[in-house]
């Protein structure tokens, strides 16, 4: 199991020079990946390209570029110029969203997510291998009809025409199309417990399509708080988790919500988003579960996370990328003390920095 870093987004000054120092530490110790998100602040291809400045050979990656945001075209044209620019370092990770964001922040109807996922990704395959662009779909149907458009090439060569695309998803049936149409699945709140209910799905969609899971990249977020008490560890990280759980989605529409209601916490879930909804932000924060934030996350002492991040590679996790809830750099080197603890078991995933494209190599384990 390969060991990265997700930054997140921006969420006030200052904030850049602080994950610029995570990414060169993490380039440092040798991580695998540093990976960007974006919801309605920040935008991940910009952070990426500013990583890529200040790094060498670290993988720079969008955990994930919001589909609604861009058409498909325009994330081609970002992709190869990302992987051009960082000498074939980029990783391109992709999500729908969800029904607040797409409507109300892009203006884009939340209508048919699994029909539009699967023509985005046919069109940006088609213009990263830079064919005619011409595609017959009902969301993104190119040239448009009628007009005065013609099938375009994308001028740019990417280092890879080929550049894996990794989806987000939450939902099982948007899981089975991730092991459908994608090269990887970008996971969140994933449960080593849990996993092989996912995964389940996930299978389901590379029989469909006759792939097996070789190849296939299972890459999990998990937020990270060092420290020899896990209660206060917890703590750290309830306000993020009560923010998903509560604020990302609609009242009828949380996909996170679902999620924590299919693991077992149906209860705590409405409570917290009831509560968030309301703008009770400290008791919504107060009202997840310790034994979730614990399930899904790196918690406690070194050698306790130790134990987890076996667990998480035990799982079928290909690639776990922490995100750091206090500690700053010290905590990326007290978890790569962690992950390199247990000499008795190999890593799943010895660490590596190779990528393709660039003279090195993407083993996958």
């Amino acid at each position: 199991m390969r060991l990265s870093l997700n930054l997140g987004h921006l969420v006030g000054a200052g904030d850049a020079a602080g994950r610029v120092r995570l990414a060169v530490e993490a380039e440092r110790l040798g991580f695998h990946t540093v990976w960007a998100a974006e919801v309605y602040g920040s935008d991940a291809a910009t952070m990426l390209t500013w990583i890529a400045a200040h790094t060498r050979s670290v993988n720079i990656g969008s955990a994930v570029m919001q589909m609604p945001g861009r058409s498909p075209a325009l994330t081609a044209m970002t992709a190869a110029t990302l992987d051009r620019l960082s000498g074939g370092r980029f990783r391109l990770g992709l999500g729908v969203s969800g029904p607040q964001v797409s409507e109300g922040w892009h203006g884009v109807p939340f209508a048919d997510p699994l029909g539009r996922t699967r023509e985005y990704v046919d069109v940006l395959r088609l213009a990263l291998s830079r064919r005619p662009l011409a595609h017959p779909g009902r969301h993104y149907p190119l040239p448009l009809a009628g007009g005065a458009g013609r099938a375009l090439r994308l001028t740019v060569r990417p280092p890879r025409p080929d550049l894996p695309i990794y989806l987000a998803a939450v939902g099982p049936r948007n899981l089975e199309l991730a092991g459908e149409i994608g090269d990887g699945w970008l996971a969140a709140f994933l449960s080593p417990e849990f996993a092989a209910e996912q995964l389940r799905h996930v299978r389901a969609g590379r029989d469909r399509a006759g792939r097996t899971m070789d190849g296939f990249e299972v890459i999990a977020s998990a937020p990270l708080a060092i420290g020899d008490d896990v209660g206060r560890c917890v703590d750290r990280v309830r306000a993020h988790v009560a923010l998903y759980l509560g604020g990302m989605g609609s009242r009828s529409r949380n996909f996170y919500n679902l999620l924590a209601a299919r693991m077992g916490y149906a209860d705590a879930a409405r409570d917290v988003q009831e509560l968030y909804l309301a703008k009770r932000y400290a008791e919504a924060a107060a009202a997840v579960p310790a034994d979730f934030v614990d399930r899904t996350s790196l918690l406690g002492p070194v050698d306790r996370i130790a134990g987890r991040l076996r667990e998480f590679a035990e799982a079928g996790v290909t690639e776990l990328a922490v995100t750091v809830f206090g500690g700053g750099t010290g905590a990326l080197r007290e978890v790569y003390e962690a992950y390199t603890a247990d000499r008795t078991t190999p890593p799943v995933y010895p660490l590596a920095l190779g990528r393709r494209g660039a003279g090195g190599s993407d083993a996958r384990p």
